[in-house]
């Protein structure tokens, strides 16, 4: 623990903060649409918050610690997509014995090592492509917020810009300080949401039936994995960082297990926020940047314990501030991202291709486009170099 405290600056905190805040006030109301969909009251609502908040800042803080590395663990943001839109006809007990076949195949594809196997043969470029894709849809968001709320989005711009200038450590924090200001200014941030209560776990017994599992369970596997743990992988190695993949399945497979009757429907690696933590702006040191990811964790585990009173909290700030902070503090890894994913000439096009079908957010058959972008550039590798003749004249094998 002290040498924890030794490697924690104020920027990781601040990273650790910023990650938290993006990832609850971007995809919250997409969690609580799912959870009363399936008919759940406001008390076990509540307890959705507590337990993907426990999973979320235990696992963040576990990994993170043992492995020395930023390792920032998520709800499954698709997920919660296809629970809403297969609920009709499913009840909260067999929803939740859906989530526990999710995590057990989560578990499974960890322990096997196939998952690991699959990442292995993925190109860094394509990988990096991958990640770009992603994070460049939210900086999109961040100037396109100029339309409704130009001098917020504007004096945070410049905020950016003089903080990477005089204190690059803390831009990211000067740019979260000016958007609180001026959106406190403009009347934006809306204090009658706010109220406190303290989140308590609601038990939810599993029952399995096969309209479940097929039309929820297997769905939220497949868009869990390919949405958002390829993308974390990636994120991760793209960092510059070396992380055993088969562990950091299992856990997730089995976080969801234990949670799932609370209301931890899935948990996965993070992607777009793992990003805020993996950046440079949370430490200098790539050493000692995991203690941004201890730092979101603890911040986890106390919204966790606000229950739904996290809910008016974070509804209080405008979605334009919060989009601003994380489409610039994603800058400098999606910049990093496209360098190493353009760099070599022989993935330039597959790499490119893989970014563009990304960004494009296309959904095919509910699987989102981090996937598509994944499968369009192997395609696209495949045929650009499969034996196609080396330099030599001859063909590859």
């Amino acid at each position: 623990m002290r040498q924890v405290l030794k490697d924690t600056s104020l920027a990781a905190v601040s990273a650790g903060f910023v990650a938290v805040l993006v990832a609850f006030t971007s995809t919250i109301a997409l969690v609580f649409h799912a959870a009363t969909s399936l008919g759940a009251s406001p008390e076990q609502v509540s307890s959705w918050v507590w337990a993907l908040g426990l999973g979320m800042g235990v696992g963040s803080i576990a990994l993170s610690l043992w492995l020395r590395i930023p390792v920032l663990i998520t709800w499954s943001t698709p997920g919660a997509a296809v629970i809403a839109s297969a609920a009709q006809g499913v009840s909260l007990h067999e929803a939740v014995g859906a989530f526990m076949v999710c995590g057990g195949l989560m578990a499974l594809s960890g322990l096997t090592g196939a998952f690991e196997r699959l990442m292995n043969r993925i190109p860094v470029a394509l990988a990096a492509a991958l990640l770009a894709g992603i994070l460049a849809k939210f900086a999109l968001l961040a100037f396109a917020g100029a339309a409704t709320h130009t001098l917020l989005v504007v004096l945070m711009l410049l905020s950016y810009l003089l903080g990477r200038r005089l204190w690059p450590r803390y831009a990211v924090l000067g740019v979260l300080a000016t958007g609180v200001l001026v959106a406190w200014q403009q009347g934006l941030v809306h204090t009658d949401t706010l109220g406190w209560a303290w989140a308590q776990p609601v038990f939810v017994a599993p029952h399995w039936s096969w309209q479940a599992v097929l039309g929820m369970g297997l769905p939220l596997f497949i868009v869990t994995m390919a949405s958002q743990a390829v993308p974390g992988v990636a994120a991760i190695r793209t960092a510059g960082y070396e992380a055993p993949v088969s562990p950091l399945m299992s856990w997730s497979g089995l976080g969801t297990l234990v949670l799932a009757p609370f209301g931890g429907y899935a948990f996965n690696l993070a992607a777009i926020t793992a990003a805020i933590v993996l950046s440079p702006h949370a430490h200098r040191n790539p050493a000692q940047r995991y203690t941004a990811a201890v730092m979101a964790g603890l911040f986890y585990l106390l919204m966790a314990a606000a229950g739904a009173a996290v809910a008016g909290l974070l509804s209080a700030f405008p979605g334009t501030l919060v989009m601003g902070v994380a489409g610039l503090a994603l800058l400098g890894t999606i910049g990093s991202g496209l360098a190493t994913a353009l760099k070599a000439d022989s993935h330039r096009e597959a790499a490119l291709i893989t970014f563009l079908v990304t960004l494009s957010g296309v959904t095919l058959w509910g699987v989102g486009s981090a996937f598509w972008g994944l499968v369009a550039g192997s395609l696209s590798l495949f045929v650009e170099h499969y034996k196609a003749p080396k330099p030599d004249g001859n063909l590859s094998p």
